[in-house]
């Protein structure tokens, strides 16, 4: 049963990942036919075409290997100096370029001439290449608002799950109380497992963050609002300082940082808390800042990856991971011993979190990324308008083809790292179990 459950979960994580290249395509594909442009081939995935269907003018298809997607657009990149499609050279880097620019034009028809990607004003080259992206963007942002106002987030909550029997500072790192120990203000105060705290010192609570900060602010006297059994109960506390974990403010602890704040001595019940619009929305923004700083991180995450992948070094839980690791995790997310919700919350956030990847990672403004050709058609409309201000002849269009030798080395790059990515997932890949 185990081993159905991971496969079935692979396969709708395969089948989401589909979903997801068509939708970021579709941005292309549809923005494109707006604006004219004349699109060939939609395709999802690369490799052999297993299934294709011609309508109208464009091809749809389905290729084997579900590694991403493209939709093919006349006239990517203008003619070059000569006025030429075609031409050959002995440059190495030259060839690349022409070469660029004659599969930009090899399916090239009577009456295209009005209709070639190049021709179209930067603002809207810069939409077409932006609306993939977009749609990842729009995705993701659908998926977790859903997840978090509907089920919630699994977050430390009101309830109180232990009381502690002594205060102990956290920086000592351990549970067991010795002789001289001070009983934990909780426990004399009488408060018991199962108690949700509804108020400290007349002010309602209902986040365990705002609790936290409310506690750890106070030294002395407190009166704990607590319901229990159906019933509110007034209990008095007499806080005492203690060593205790920093926080980040949003309640996160900075591991090996400590402070000396107010304590009451108990440990928060865990589970899922439904999030407001504006909570969803603050913890988007975290994941989208997170997700920028990952990528920013990348580079110096390569010899550990390279260390778990080769030296069976530890994998980092929060290292880069591919689509052949997300996969697996998939897999084991429908293995957990944890209610169906759960697992199909899980599952969300992780088709989510990739669909957030997507859109960051694409808008990179190098090529052949979308973000490349987007600060290409920007550079062009910087010269243009440039020109035009001080009335000067217009450079014309901004070849981007003459930058094919970088978008080369550009994928390289990305083709190693990406091979690495999967070494790792394959002989040390992340666990969540």
């Amino acid at each position: 049963m185990t081993a159905f459950m991971t496969v079935l979960g692979i396969v709708i994580f395969v089948v989401g990942l589909l979903v997801s290249i068509a939708w970021h395509e579709l941005g292309h594909l549809s923005t494109a036919k707006l604006f004219g442009i004349r699109v060939p081939q939609y395709m999802v995935g690369f490799g052999p075409t297993i299934w294709s269907r011609k309508k109208g003018e464009t091809e749809y298809g389905i290729k084997a290997v579900p590694m991403g997607g493209y939709i093919r657009m006349i006239g990517m990149f203008p003619p070059g100096e000569d006025g030429r499609v075609t031409a050959r050279s002995t440059s190495p880097f030259r060839a690349m370029i022409e070469d660029a620019r004659s599969a930009a034009y090899e399916e090239l028809q009577p009456g295209d001439e009005s209709r070639l990607f190049y021709t179209r004003k930067p603002w809207k080259r810069v939409i077409v290449m932006f609306a993939g992206p977009f749609m990842n963007l729009v995705l993701a942002v659908a998926i977790f608002l859903t997840t978090l106002m509907t089920f919630g987030v699994n977050t430390q909550t009101t309830v109180v799950s232990s009381v502690s029997d002594c205060v102990i500072q956290q920086s000592e790192k351990r549970d067991t109380c010795r002789a001289g120990d001070p009983a934990a203000p909780a426990k004399a105060a009488g408060l018991k497992q199962g108690d949700r705290i509804v108020a400290f010192n007349g002010k309602a609570v209902d986040d365990w963050t705002a609790l936290q900060k409310d506690i750890r602010a106070t030294v002395g006297p407190a009166t704990i609002t607590v319901e229990r059994a159906g019933a509110r109960l007034d209990l008095k506390a007499d806080l005492i300082e203690n060593k205790v974990a920093k926080t980040d403010g949003r309640g996160r602890y900075v591991e090996g940082q400590y402070v000396t704040a107010g304590f009451l001595g108990f440990a928060p019940a865990v589970g899922y808390v439904e999030q407001s619009f504006g909570q969803s929305a603050t913890r988007m923004g975290d994941m989208m800042e997170a997700g920028v700083q990952s990528i920013i991180d990348l580079p110096s995450r390569i010899p550990a990856l390279w260390d778990a992948a080769f030296n069976g070094a530890e994998r980092e839980p929060d290292g880069p991971m591919g689509i052949v690791g997300a996969a697996r995790v998939s897999g084991e997310i429908f293995t957990l011993d944890v209610p169906a919700k759960h697992q199909l919350v899980f599952f969300l956030n992780l088709l989510a979190g990739f669909n957030l990847s997507l859109f960051l990672f694409n808008m990179l403004p190098l090529l052949p990324l979308d973000g490349g050709h987007i600060a290409g058609a920007l550079w062009e409309s910087v010269r243009r308008n440039t020109a035009r201000l001080f009335r000067r002849p217009d450079p014309g269009p901004f070849d981007v083809a003459k930058l094919m030798p970088v978008a080369y080395v550009v994928a390289g790059v990305f083709v190693c790292f990406t091979v690495l990515v999967m070494i790792a997932d394959v002989v040390n890949p992340i666990k969540i179990t």
